[in-house]
């Protein structure tokens, strides 16, 4: 195993990179699930889970899951299951395995692969809206374009020369 403190940095990096690139993570982040700290929360994250690959041998895909659901439910209340777990848990197996063999020229090139992806991650800005003016000047014009009201009713049709009144269609 490559023990150095500069390949173990390596390695940081790589679950740094990870877990910076994983939408869920960032998601959680973003919107404060864990709460004031979330960021300080998810760069501890980075540090735990590399500890926990450094004192355990032989991880299992399905260990490693189980970890990361664990600590992302206790530390932003959030329950992953978007079916992402395995591919985050299979990078950081694949990470630590290229670790663990010296390849470090490998893990450095699926580093940057990683951080390229995660800098093209879509920016959300919020757009002002737009003004209410005109709807206001409309309600305005709306109002006074009313029909005029009539002050005087018509004056009653003339009797008609037997006493009849004569009633005529309204317009």
């Amino acid at each position: 195993m490559a023990a150095s403190s500069a390949s173990r940095e390596l390695f940081a990096k790589g679950v740094q990179a990870v877990l910076q690139s994983w939408p869920v993570l960032q998601i959680a982040v973003d919107n404060g699930f864990g709460g004031v700290y979330g960021q300080q929360k998810a760069d501890w994250m980075v540090d735990v889970v590399q500890q926990y690959f450094l004192d355990n041998a032989d991880l299992q895909q399905e260990e490693v899951e189980d970890f990361i659901a664990q600590l992302m439910d206790q530390e932003f209340d959030t329950v992953v299951d978007d079916g992402s777990l395995p591919q985050v848990a299979v990078s950081l197996l694949q990470m630590f395995s290229q670790w663990q063999q010296g390849a470090l020229q490998q893990l450095k090139h699926t580093i940057n692969i990683l951080t390229q992806r995660s800098d093209k991650r879509a920016k959300v800005t919020d757009q002002p809206l737009e003004s209410d003016d005109d709807s206001d000047e409309t309600q305005m014009d709306c109002q006074s374009s009313s029909p005029p009201v009539r002050t005087q009713p018509p004056p009653p049709p003339p009797p008609d020369e037997d006493g009849w009144t004569v009633v005529r269609k309204k317009k």
